[in-house]
């Protein structure tokens, strides 16, 4: 990528958003927090991938979906059948009826490994499988959904019911899922404990690498011509029809990349926190992770991390003290961030921060004195403006 690419598509003040947030999360976190509480910080972050196609599809493309704990599962559940295969070995369940396979299907009476749990063995294809199922179920939740042109509130109570379907559907299936429970008693992943604090350190960094990354693909989209077409359709969706684009094959691409970011997440929260279950999967965690997004502000994907990291916060500290308010706590949240700052965190920091930031920089460039002081002061003046 050439520099003019580059600097169109990080922007001097997109740049200074993204080092700030990797100082804070590289640097900062690490060496004033405990590995259990950075570990926490790294539970958060898997929500933050979720919150983060939220900001695409919702923000930008104006689909509100409230089932991304679906495909958050999914890629959760993926690699926890490769850890759980990989914990299950003979010499580890020798104790069981049948030895080699997980121990809950041994409680439910199963003799040997079910056909679509036998590709986990291997990890190339779990990683494979954490990003390639779940965009493969949402686009045919996608085709079936916006090729027949249902959206708004239609598409979000459906993406709803998926969520329950799904629920139910592991819940009920305990041979196979590990129901209620989940997959539970994760230990290795290719032989290296996971549960020890140098992998809870390996794991948390992993997890900022591929925020990131995800979180520079987010940005090309907002940058590319693309993200102008999502805004277009959020707007006014028959207007950008008519001028000969097919909006629906690119409200299935967003909700893909959606799904997608949010399955790594879920893949990211089995390695770090050690265990999957479908308490993750259904309807309140959904309708939560739509609030992570609210609150950072659902048209800034940098916004979307802060707000993850703020709620989760306050929803760990508020619950240790008062666990049965705290949903209620939530649904208060969700009400006041539509109606007293409907545009998040980053909504109030460009209202308040950035020109309380601006005037301190025009402070300090003044106080250089000269000509360059106050060229430089105009310039910062024209850049609000």
């Amino acid at each position: 990528m050439s520099y003019t690419g580059l600097r169109s598509l990080l922007p001097k003040n997109d740049l200074l958003s993204f080092g700030v947030l990797a100082l804070l999360l590289v640097v900062i976190l690490p060496l004033s927090l405990d590995i259990f509480r950075l570990n926490l910080i790294g539970k958060y972050l898997t929500y933050a991938f979720v919150a983060l196609g939220l900001v695409l599809c919702w923000g930008y493309g104006g689909i509100l979906s409230l089932g991304q704990g679906v495909f958050f599962g999914l890629g959760g559940y993926a690699m926890a059948m490769f850890l759980k295969l990989e914990a299950s070995s003979p010499e580890n369940t020798a104790i069981q009826s049948t030895p080699g396979i997980p121990d809950f299907m041994d409680w439910n009476q199963l003799t040997e490994l079910p056909w679509f749990w036998e590709p986990f063995h291997s990890l190339g294809f779990t990683i494979i499988a954490i990003v390639l199922v779940p965009s493969v179920f949402a686009y045919i939740i996608g085709v079936a959904m916006f090729k027949r042109r249902v959206g708004g509130v239609y598409f979000a109570i459906i993406t709803q019911a998926v969520a329950a379907i799904l629920t139910i559907l592991i819940i009920g299936q305990q041979g196979y899922t590990g129901g209620v429970n989940g997959i539970t008693d994760l230990r290795t992943l290719n032989g290296w404990d996971i549960r020890t604090d140098g992998a809870k350190y390996f794991f948390y960094f992993l997890c900022v690498f591929l925020l990131f990354v995800c979180l520079l693909i987010a940005q090309f989209v907002r940058k590319s011509k693309l993200g102008r077409l999502l805004v277009a359709m959020r707007e006014m969706e028959d207007r950008v029809r008519f001028s000969g684009y097919d909006v629906s094959n690119f409200k299935i691409f967003v909700f893909c990349l959606g799904s997608a970011f949010a399955a790594i997440g879920g893949a990211m929260f089995t390695l770090q926190v050690g265990f999957m279950s479908p308490t993750f999967v259904g309807i309140v965690p959904s309708i939560e992770m739509v609030i992570f997004c609210a609150v950072g502000g659902r048209l800034s994907i940098i916004g979307a991390v802060y707000g993850t990291l703020v709620v989760n916060w306050a929803k760990t500290s508020f619950s240790e003290s008062f666990p049965e308010l705290w949903l209620f706590a939530m649904g208060a949240l969700f009400i006041a961030v539509v109606m007293a700052f409907p545009n998040g965190l980053a909504g109030l920091y460009k209202k308040y921060g950035e020109p309380l930031l601006l005037r301190v920089i025009d402070k300090v460039k003044a106080g250089r004195g000269g000509l360059g002081g106050d060229l430089n002061s105009k310039g910062v003046v024209h850049e609000r403006q």
